[in-house]
């Protein structure tokens, strides 16, 4: 289950589905509702909105049906909804909405078998799986990607009813540990990158004196994604008389201040803004690339998967420190860590790679051999197929 699927940034949740089916897994999707028609730009879109049944709005009768034979669950259910202590009463009362979808989620599970929904978030869709657990014995599993922060409140009514919760890095495993505290094992399992698509070119040739230094960032266009620390770092090489071009790829609200700050630095010859680009298109910026910047600030990132796919094809990324990335990249080995903000650290780390080729293969070879150990989807989706089963199987033997 993932919440308005599909859309820009869920080409991961996809690879996910397609590598368990090929190990012989039986997936169905979920989600909460439809995203707009233009929000997947990926060739999957039309194919993953013809196999997901949104629970949103619910389909009445069936859910009418179960909720009338259970009225004792869905008292719990009420009790579970207004137990939420730390969210505004105003918002309990929108969440009971939920508890329709939730009955919704166990009509489909009950006519097709399913014995257990993983849901890709730690937002409300978290509560819906709590809920369909409590009107019906789901068995639920979540995933964290991201900051405890973002996805509201109560993340112990959220999570206490889970069969696990996973991380997508160590450091939200920790934050788990700190701050839901069960006595749960917060398996880390990273969301992967097909690393036999997402791959070098046959031939990336020698970058010669006189060519274009090459530099691509994937990430909408919001203000935490840090673009015009990137963008002021570049106005300092191009001061020096480095030739350095910038193709960024993704659209959002920060569209026009980004464009405002590419005509004050004077860049308006070397950006340009691609606008949503489609997984195809990913894959043609990064191999045509010497290095994948993300600069972002303050939270929100976690495992970015745009990283992955770009250490995957061989660039070594230019990346802050933020949620997970000092533990998917080395410093210095396979791309730069540089902290927040700081645009003399990111200019340093942009000169190094402009102006030493060997370094920048040599760290562009090693961040291939790390995504290639660390980070293919096949691996992690088969990860998390073993945590499923491994729920299952205590489940089983907790009812026997």
């Amino acid at each position: 289950l993932v919440p308005e699927f599909p859309s820009q940034t869920h080409a991961f949740f996809w690879r996910e589905m397609r590598a368990m089916e090929e190990a012989g897994v039986s997936v169905r999707l979920f989600s909460t509702r439809r995203p707009p028609a233009d929000a997947c730009p990926h060739v999957f879109a039309e194919e993953a909105r013809a196999r997901t049944a949104y629970l949103f709005p619910p389909r009445w009768k069936q859910v009418a049906r179960v909720l009338v034979n259970r009225p004792r669950r869905l008292l719990s259910a009420i009790r579970y909804i207004f137990g939420l202590e730390e969210t505004p009463l105003r918002q309990r009362l929108k969440l009971l909405f939920l508890i329709a979808s939730a009955a919704d989620l166990l009509c489909h599970a009950h006519a097709a078998n399913i014995t257990h929904v993983h849901i890709h978030s730690c937002a409300n869709a978290a509560h819906l799986g709590a809920l369909a657990k409590i009107l019906g014995d789901l068995i639920y599993s979540l995933t964290l990607h991201g900051n405890l922060e973002v996805y509201g409140t109560d993340h112990g009514d959220k999570m206490k009813r889970a069969a696990f919760v996973s991380a997508v890095t160590t450091p939200l495993k920790r934050s788990l540990q700190r701050e839901v505290g069960h006595d749960q094992p917060y398996p880390v399992i990273w969301m992967g990158v097909d690393t036999s698509r997402f791959s070098p070119p046959a031939e990336r040739p020698a970058r010669e004196s006189g060519v274009p230094f090459e530099v691509v960032t994937i990430a909408r266009l919001n203000y935490t994604k840090g673009h015009r620390y990137f963008l002021r770092a570049m106005a300092e090489l191009h001061a020096e008389g480095h030739d350095v071009r910038y193709r960024i790829a993704g659209e959002g609200p920060e569209r026009e201040a980004i464009e405002s700050e590419i005509t004050d630095l004077g860049l308006q010859d070397r950006v340009q803004l691609l606008g949503p680009v489609s997984e195809d298109g990913v894959l043609e910026l990064l191999q045509g690339a010497d290095t994948l910047a993300l600069t972002s600030i303050h939270m929100g990132e976690a495992a970015p998967v745009a990283v992955m796919e770009a250490m995957a094809c061989g660039l070594p990324p230019i990346c802050s420190v933020i949620g997970g990335t000092p533990d998917m990249i080395t410093d210095k080995v396979d791309g730069f860590l540089v902290p927040q903000e700081d645009v003399p650290a990111i200019t340093d780390a942009l000169r190094r790679l402009v102006t030493d080729p060997d370094l920048c293969k040599a760290m562009g070879t090693a961040a291939r051999t790390k995504a290639e150990a660390k980070f293919d989807h096949r691996i992690n989706a088969l990860s998390l197929h073993k945590q499923i089963r491994a729920a299952q199987g205590r489940t089983t033997c907790n009812s026997d």
